[in-house]
């Protein structure tokens, strides 16, 4: 065997020698030819030595490349190449997704809510539905939650835009029924701000550009949800003004202002009107309130005053029987007492005045507010005979 490798060497070194010859080289300098000879082991002298500096090269190369490509992330590490550190790897993504996915889902929440709200307000302001329960509470949306789940929430976001065309109208149906109530109001002597509650202030905070599209239309929403309130309370507020009859059937023996008194036939001013009737007759609240008197009242006879709230007051005289005791809540339609002649009067009638901040003022234009509240033309009442009273 071991001549074999021998033989083999021999016959290698010979090959090797055959490459690595004597040479001679003539050089010519310009002035003189000169010869060199370059001898068969110095050759392999310098080809040992390219041969290892071609060696070394390649493998910095290699090394360079390789720590490259592991800094860069493109080649496993020997630790990522692990089983628990794939895994690792994938949970990471998995966490990843899952809090995208979570990010999406409340984005399309707050949107949609932000729909709901909106459209119930819409809806509410159209309808003319007063006993509505509106409140505009939904979160403000986060700009970079909207641009992760910008194609989830695209049908909504468009859905929006539309919304702030609506708003916008809503509006001025709202405002326009509001100026015709207020004019009403105005008519019977009331000022709307007496049904006014609440208000709104604050330090001014502008918002960023980008937040701009939708504070706008956020603002429009709110400006609505204003406007609706206002117009709520308003409307609201006829629960609180004398708007229906106090007996069945309304006719008129005196009116209010200045007349001659039954009694004296002097000039004399009449805090009410007079409706007559016969002895019994049902008298009913004209609004709902609270029964602040009902007792005997001199000129008035049997009198029965009641409370409407925002400085608005009735009351009933010349009561053959009270049916409700002070301090007691009384609806709109409800019994209260039954018509008679007690106290100054001439004959059965009820003698009934409207107050406002303690001042008596004209009945009439609240009777016809009945026919206000159910969309019809006020009727004028005739005057009949009746009694009639000098109750101050």
């Amino acid at each position: 065997m071991i001549a074999f490798d021998s033989a083999r060497l021999e016959r290698a070194a010979t090959r090797v020698a055959q490459h690595f010859k004597t040479r001679d080289f003539i050089f010519h300098d310009g002035r003189a030819l000169r010869r060199f000879t370059i001898a068969g082991r110095t050759q392999a002298a310098f080809a040992g030595v390219a041969g290892l500096s071609l060696c070394f090269t390649a493998y910095g190369v290699a090394h360079a490349g390789a720590a490259a490509v592991s800094l860069a992330g493109l080649a496993p590490t020997a630790a990522a190449s692990t089983p628990e550190a794939k895994l690792a790897q994938m949970q990471a993504k998995l966490a990843a997704m899952q809090a995208q996915v979570a990010t999406i889902k409340r984005a399309a929440q707050v949107q949609a809510r932000r729909v709901e709200e909106r459209q119930a307000l819409i809806a509410a302001v159209l309808a003319g539905d007063g006993s509505a329960k509106l409140a505009l509470t939904a979160p403000a949306l986060d700009p970079k939650a909207t641009r992760v789940a910008a194609d989830v929430v695209a049908p909504l976001t468009k859905l929006e835009a539309q919304q702030v065309v609506l708003a916008a109208k809503a509006r001025q149906v709202a405002e326009r029924r509001y100026a015709l109530a207020a004019a009403h109001f105005r008519k019977l002597g009331l000022s709307p701000e007496r049904f006014a509650r609440g208000g709104q202030g604050g330090p001014y905070e502008p918002v960023t550009t980008a937040a701009t599209s939708d504070a706008n239309a956020d603002a429009q929403f709110r400006s609505l949800f204003v406007t609706w309130k206002k117009l709520e309370t308003l409307e609201k507020a006829v629960i609180a003004i004398p708007a229906s009859q106090p007996v069945e059937k309304v006719s008129f023996s005196s009116y209010y202002g200045v007349r001659s008194d039954p009694f004296r036939g002097t000039a004399a001013m009449h805090a009410g009107v007079d409706i007559p009737g016969t002895v019994g007759t049902p008298i009913y609240a004209t609004a709902d309130g609270i029964v602040s008197r009902a007792e005997r009242a001199g000129g008035y006879g049997n009198l029965i005053e009641v409370n409407h709230g925002r400085g608005i007051a009735t009351r009933y005289g010349h009561l053959s029987k009270i049916l409700v005791a002070p301090n007691t809540r009384v609806t709109r339609g409800q019994l209260i007492g039954l018509m008679g002649s007690t106290g100054r009067s001439t004959g059965s009638h009820l003698h009934y005045e409207v107050r406002i901040d303690g001042q008596a003022v004209n009945p009439m234009p609240f009777l016809h507010t009945v026919d206000y509240l159910k969309g019809r033309t006020p009727v004028e009442h005739p005057l009949v005979e009746g009694g009639t009273d000098a109750a101050n």
